[in-house]
């Protein structure tokens, strides 16, 4: 990761600008704290003050959070999905967990690295190696439980991954200054606070949580719900809609290390972001439904420099100005992603729906686990597991054989670990193991690879749709000419396809595998 640059920075912080909120760290070293920069305590001398792109690396320096800005509750940093290095890579898998479940050994397995090359590099690029890095997500982690619940900080620790509730109290005092209970006083009292109508949703059900998701603004919000809605498997995914008819949110089961969780993802009417309601299996799946949610919903993304870097060009200015802060559609499980994308291939969107509905439907309960409250509970059912759809798919798929037979091939490798999918897969990495596989090409694998890693820089030039819009616009006819001209629009091409698609000319019936 380049060196931050310390005069940019400071103006950064200077302006007290929010769009850098999550992009770096201030770190005081005459008060011994850091902040995000756009603090509103008073601006320190340029000389006081060092920056960090974590704040695991301000942990590292002996600082503390800031009690007045709370620097935790903000967007994450946009170069998690921008970046496709190793650092980037153990980053979008520590913030879904994989430490407190596989240890830093299992990180660098999942990234093909030795335990000590994975640590020196983190250290040198970050600032802090990955059980520093692993530490101060656990201690977000309990931040946001403590605001957002009424759990007894015993359960709080364990949740947040803590091995110990001495290790739990230790590490908020070090790195808030303050104790769980002070700093759950505090968190309620500020702007971030769950309400208490919010609180009480949960009752006494420890594993039942509301907490609120930050977006960077412009958020198009909407978009994205209406890109999960046009796709909606019937009985999988409900949409949610407000008195006046608008989309406001989507409820279904989401799958997560420790068990399905019922989650509803609401669209904040006050700031920016989104409200997640959620019944989890176990509290320790806080982490990874969190990281899930975000990428689910792209809150993550820079969109200041998306659209500034877009709307720099004449073809695209016009679109960016009709929907700013355009958000990548990501995915809650990359393998319902990848079989679901390969079940709608060929097909229209509305067939494929309806395909994969009575999927859900006729497989049902058939992995002997039952989700929470039900698998029936309110008509909603989890999508299939590659382990039923392997062994159950076949009696139940219509249409080509040779598409049955890649759905039933796909999930077998899934479901055996032949092929895997995670987002600490570089883009490369996952579109070379998807066109392995018989049935899938290139523009599945750059789609699941738009779709599940939140990859930036994908250009569907050979996608239908996208193709009739630019043929509309006057710009470019076919595959190779639509790829030469998504050169100028790098490092944001996903963006370019997400406006492109938005903005396509009136037709008949949409290929599903044209969206």
């Amino acid at each position: 990761m380049p060196a931050l640059d310390h005069d940019r920075c400071y103006r950064a912080l200077a302006a007290r600008d929010a769009r850098f909120d999550g992009q770096f760290i201030a770190g005081v070293h005459s008060t011994g704290i850091y902040c995000r920069p756009s603090c509103p305590a008073a601006t320190p001398k340029p000389g006081n003050v060092r920056f960090y792109p974590t704040a695991a690396a301000a942990h590292e320096a002996g600082l503390r959070a800031c009690k007045r800005c709370q620097p935790d509750a903000v967007p994450g940093n946009p170069d998690w999905n921008l970046r496709d290095d190793l650092a980037a890579r153990a980053m979008r898998l520590i913030t879904d967990g994989v430490v407190e479940r596989e240890g830093v050994p299992g990180l660098a397995r999942r990234l093909g690295y030795s335990s000590r090359h994975l640590t020196r590099v983190l250290s040198d690029e970050l600032g802090a190696g990955p059980l520093a890095l692993a530490r101060a997500h656990r201690a977000e982690s309990a931040r946001t439980l403590l605001a957002a619940t009424d759990l007894p900080a015993g359960q709080i620790a364990f949740a947040a991954g803590f091995a110990s509730i001495r290790q739990f109290n230790e590490t908020v005092r070090t790195v808030y200054r303050s104790s769980p209970i002070e700093l759950r006083d505090r968190a309620r009292r500020g702007r971030d606070a769950a309400s208490a109508a919010e609180r009480a949703a949960g009752g006494h059900d420890a594993t039942r949580l509301s907490l609120r998701l930050a977006a960077r603004p412009p958020f198009d919000g909407a978009g994205v719900l209406q890109y999960i809605a046009d796709h909606a498997v019937p009985g999988v995914e409900r949409m949610l809609t407000g008195d006046d008819g608008r989309l406001r949110g989507v409820e279904r089961w989401v799958p997560l290390p420790g068990g399905p969780a019922r989650v509803r993802v609401e669209l904040d009417d006050e700031r920016p972001g989104v409200r997640v309601s959620a019944q989890l299996a176990t509290l320790s799946d806080l982490s990874p439904l969190t990281a899930r949610v975000r990428r689910w919903f792209d809150l993550d993304a820079d969109a200041v420099a998306i659209d500034g870097a877009l709307a720099d060009d004449a073809l695209l200015a016009p679109l960016v100005a009709a929907v700013p802060g355009i958000r990548i559609p990501g995915a809650v499980d990359p393998a319902e992603t990848l079989l679901r994308t390969i079940v709608g291939q060929q097909i229209s969107l509305s067939a494929a729906r309806t395909v994969l509905g009575r999927l859900a439907a006729d497989l049902a309960g058939l992995d002997g686990r039952t989700p929470v409250g039900g698998a029936d509970e309110d008509a909603l059912l989890p999508f299939p597991s590659p382990a039923v759809i392997a062994e159950h798919g076949a009696r139940v798929l219509r249409g080509p054989a040779s598409r049955v037979r890649t759905v039933i091939g796909t999930a077998e490798a899934l479901a055996s670990g032949e092929l895997v999918l995670d987002v600490g897969l570089r883009a490369a990495d996952l579109r070379e193991r998807l066109v392995r596989m018989p049935g899938i090409g290139p523009w599945t694998a750059d789609y699941v690879a738009l779709r599940v890693l939140g990859s930036p820089d994908v250009l569907l030039a050979s996608d239908l749709v996208l193709l009739r819009t630019l043929d509309a616009l006057g710009a470019a006819r076919s595959p190779r000419e639509a790829a030469a001209l998504g050169e100028r629009w790098a490092p944001w091409r996903s963006y370019a396809t997400l406006h492109l698609w938005r903005a396509a000319p009136p037709a008949g019936a949409r290929s599903s595998a044209a969206r």
